[in-house]
């Protein structure tokens, strides 16, 4: 079998994620969950016939050879496209791929809150999405820009590892740039973006201080920069960008964060009551005065998460008050509610009130 057929077939199957590997059948990643397929166990030739396929840059085999993993995204037209991460196991090649449709879906169809498209059309600052591998900041990060795309003039400049989503030039023209293709690393891709007359900067992962540092310079010059971290809330995030610097920096750190930090978008999908699917609970963080104040002070950095609960008028809210609204609506179990809770405790009393309106 070839790896367009195999593509196409986890497609067919409504899977995220497709898991190839020697010695064991391919697997899906369907409505949360890994399914074993009942196909034929692949070997090392079907592996190294699928790599063949992908027709890889000499800069990508480099960098499989040299670091034993790397990044590609690759494309089937009347399919969709796939961000796949080719890596070694046990002495062999694996692929791990993700599905990405090519059209963008909207807020709507990813059931997100209509105040996103509000943080979306920021006139500047940072805007982060945040959350575990999987949890759908790739696919949210796409939707805002399309957002942007529709509704202003302006100069959009991604830079992306892989490039995932296309984007097709609608009120805005937009320039996506791919690491190890078009620019070496995220922070000279943020750096070229500057000379670029930019407005909107997409960077796909703050990965390291450098480009934190650039992105907080960007924002702080007047453009939007959205991007993303692996963290689990508004706070953690706050608090990771300021670690990420020596200690000597953290109070200027603060100040530049709190000045520029325009929202915290944090995601986790949840599988909804009917399995079939898999439904976001977000925690949203806007930058009001409380939130600056709580950002520049550290010792009241702890109080993020009781003043995003408290101020739900400017459209925040923590993740438990997400998983209540969800389950108030019927998307997802109780069950499930209570396993993702930051506080199940007070959830469930949270619960009993309303059974007993």
């Amino acid at each position: 079998m070839r790896l367009n057929e195999l593509l196409a077939i986890a497609v067919r199957r409504r899977a995220s994620d497709i898991h190839l590997k020697v010695g064991s059948p391919p697997a899906f990643r369907i409505g949360g969950n890994i399914v074993v397929s009942n196909m034929p166990s692949l070997t090392s030739r079907d592996i190294e016939g699928f790599v063949s396929e992908m027709r890889l840059k000499e800069g990508k085999k480099e960098r499989l050879k040299k670091t034993g993993q790397v990044d590609v995204g690759y494309g089937i037209s009347g399919v969709g496209r796939f961000r796949l991460n080719i890596y070694y196991q046990r002495d062999s090649l694996a692929i791990a791929g993700r599905f990405i449709p090519y059209s963008t879906p909207s807020m709507k169809e990813l059931n997100l809150p209509e105040i996103i498209e509000k943080i979306a059309l920021s006139q500047r600052g940072l805007v982060l999405v945040t959350g575990v591998a999987g949890s759908g900041k790739s696919t949210t990060l796409a939707a805002m820009v399309e957002i942007i795309n529709k509704d202003r003039t302006v100069n959009i400049i991604t830079v992306e590892d892989p490039i995932e989503y296309l984007f097709s030039d609608n009120k805005a023209i937009i320039s996506q740039r791919q690491i190890g293709d078009d620019v070496s690393s995220f922070a000279e891709g943020l750096k070229g973006a500057l000379r670029q007359d930019p407005n909107v900067i997409l960077v796909g992962e703050m990965r390291d201080r450098e480009t934190m540092h650039m992105a907080l310079e960007a924002a702080e010059t007047g453009h939007v920069v959205i991007s993303t971290l692996h963290t689990l809330d508004a706070a953690e995030t706050v608090n990771r960008i300021i670690s990420a610097f020596p200690l000597d920096q953290e109070s200027q750190i603060r100040k530049q964060l709190s000045t520029t930090l325009a929202a915290v978008v944090c995601q986790r999908l949840i599988e909804n009551i009917d399995k079939t699917r898999l439904v976001p609970a977000i925690e949203i963080m806007i930058t009001t005065e409380y939130i600056r104040t709580a950002i520049a002070d550290p010792e009241k950095t702890s109080e993020i998460p009781r003043i995003i609960e408290m101020n739900r008028i400017y459209g925040m809210q923590t993740f438990d008050q997400s998983l209540m609204d969800l389950y108030e609506r019927k998307l997802i179990s109780l069950d499930k509610a209570r396993e993702y809770t930051t506080h199940p405790d007070d959830f469930m009393l949270k619960v009993k009130g309303i059974q007993i309106r």
